[in-house]
């Protein structure tokens, strides 16, 4: 056997080995993943509370820790097999490779989105929510039948209009302004009583004390015109059609309804009945 041979087949027994030992060291196909054996998911900095609790998406506390390591196990991972990684929200959507196999910052699908990257169906849909001040007198409603004299504001071009309108039908006129922030100040000044906005938006402008001593009186039993939430995976991934199966047996499953419960109408927002 010549020396050009011996080492051809030694280079192909070592690569076998390696290829098999990869397997072994977790979940899904070797190749699947950006790092064989291991699922590296990505998120947000800072990832704010209820999506993620305490900016630490490796406790598994928050919603989308909470679907991600499910997702995992699905994908036959287990926990100590997941690495944790942050990006900004736009650079996961821009175009070209990825440091990531998912996603998960409330992303929804787009058709513009999916040209660059891949969405696995939703694993939440969002309603929406009602903030105002710890101080208002609407801050205790329990009900959205509580919340009829309250002036109300929603942003300019937003599904909340219409809903508001349906559902609390409250005796004065919505007023409509230009974008979040005019929104949130006009709580602030007390040109509004409370706000009505999606739910991830709800929790940032309290979070972020765009609207001081900000609370969240509750949903909006509706998911009407709501934005359905993804994971984001690299284009053509091999993954997206496994990760896609797996939300929807946790979807079949009740998971996603008992993950929403926890860490969403647990963790503040409570869904307000109609009276």
């Amino acid at each position: 056997m010549s020396r050009k041979i011996t080492l051809g087949v030694i280079a192909l027994a070592a690569a076998a080995a390696l290829a098999l030992t990869g397997c072994a060291s977790g979940g899904g196909n070797a190749g699947d993943t950006v790092t064989p054996g291991k699922l590296t998911i990505a998120t947000g900095e800072p990832a704010y509370s209820p999506w993620t609790v305490d900016n630490k998406p490796e406790n598994g506390e928050g919603l989308e820790p909470a679907v991600a390591y499910a997702v995992a196990e699905k994908l036959g991972y287990k926990k100590e097999d997941v690495v944790w990684v942050r990006t900004t929200f736009d650079g996961a959507i821009a175009p070209g490779p990825k440091d990531f196999d998912l996603n998960l910052q409330q992303y929804s699908a787009t058709p513009e989105r999916e040209k660059a990257v891949d969405f696995s169906s939703p694993y939440y849909v969002t309603k929406q929510s009602v903030v105002t001040t710890k101080s208002s007198k609407f801050s205790g409603a329990k009900s959205l039948a509580d919340l009829k004299d309250a002036h109300i504001g929603v942003a300019a071009g937003s599904t909340a209009l219409n809903i508001v309108k349906e559902e609390i039908n409250p005796s004065t006129e919505v007023q409509v302004f230009n974008n979040t922030d005019d929104l949130a100040a006009a709580v602030n000044n007390g040109q509004i009583d409370a706000l009505v906005t999606d739910v991830p938006t709800a929790f940032y402008i309290i979070d972020s004390e765009q609207v001081k001593d900000g609370v969240n009186v509750g949903q909006i039993d509706t998911t009407k015109g709501g934005d359905e939430l993804s994971i984001l995976l690299p284009k053509n991934s091999a993954l997206t059609k496994k990760v896609t199966e797996a939300v929807d047996e946790l979807r079949k499953d009740g998971s996603l309804d008992k993950f929403a419960q926890k860490w969403i109408a647990d963790k503040g927002a409570p869904v307000l009945p109609k009276k």
